[in-house]
């Protein structure tokens, strides 16, 4: 099968929190939409309804490699980007409560156990209406089921997905010096040569992976015609990079 490749571009439904970074009490979320949530998101992989173990990028997302596909990034388009700030509070309501050491107890007569989750601050959560696009890139197997609405964040946002197939050029890769990138890529995902055929870039230091923006990359890529009237330049050769994340 000849690779496909796909824009989706993306409208929030609803505001999108992503725990991006943390600042004291004030929960920020960074302008990009990472690409393993949108793997989760779009159904590529599901992880277990239950589960307090460590980050499970490896089992989950490594299958999606022997697989073909793959899920670029989201980059947030400027001239539509929105957010909202809002506060919350956790803490109870109860008669009785006090202040034990980062918890709060509501019995008198036992100290409450150390939660490990904030209980009051700030957030900054992507606002309704903010367009993202993202690209799908499948190299072998069915293409899988295009959702037209998934749901994204630590809230479960829904957002609204409308796809394009993009058209190749050619059947094979073409060589370019020096291509500028309109949107995101995951730093752990692109493959040795792309590394090394980085001449600039501005970067998202997030966990688990930086995402790079604005780069200048020399190598192969696949040419695609898009409905924008100027052609996209795909990297070859990403893959999810769960092998190497800690």
């Amino acid at each position: 099968m000849a690779v496909e490749i796909y824009r989706a571009d993306l409208t929030l439904m609803e505001h999108t929190f992503f725990a991006s970074r943390e600042v004291g009490i004030y929960y920020e979320t960074e302008p990009v939409i990472g690409n393993y949530a949108l793997a989760y998101a779009l159904g590529l992989c599901a992880a277990p309804y239950y589960w307090d173990g460590p980050p499970r990028y490896k089992q989950d997302l490594g299958p999606l490699n022997s697989q073909g596909l793959y899920v670029t990034p989201g980059t947030l388009e400027p001239e539509s980007l929105r957010y909202t700030l809002s506060q919350f509070n956790a803490q109870t309501d109860s008669y009785f409560f006090r202040f034990d050491q980062n918890a709060i107890g509501t019995d008198p007569a036992k100290k409450a156990r150390a939660a490990n989750f904030p209980q009051s601050g700030k957030i900054r959560m992507l606002g309704q209406s903010s367009r993202a696009f993202f690209f799908l890139i499948i190299e072998q197997g069915d293409t899988p089921r295009l959702p037209s609405y998934i749901r994204l964040g630590k809230f479960n946002s829904k957002a609204r997905l409308v796809w394009e197939k993009l058209t190749l050029r050619s059947a094979e890769p073409v060589e370019r010096d020096n291509q500028r990138l309109e949107f995101l890529l995951n730093a752990a995902d692109l493959p040795p040569e792309a590394v090394s055929g980085l001449r600039s870039f501005s970067m998202y230091n997030l966990h688990p992976a930086p995402l790079l923006n604005h780069c200048h990359l020399s190598g192969n890529f696949w040419q695609c015609g898009a409905h924008t009237g100027r052609d996209v330049y795909m990297p070859v050769g990403m893959r999810f990079g769960v092998d190497t994340l800690a």
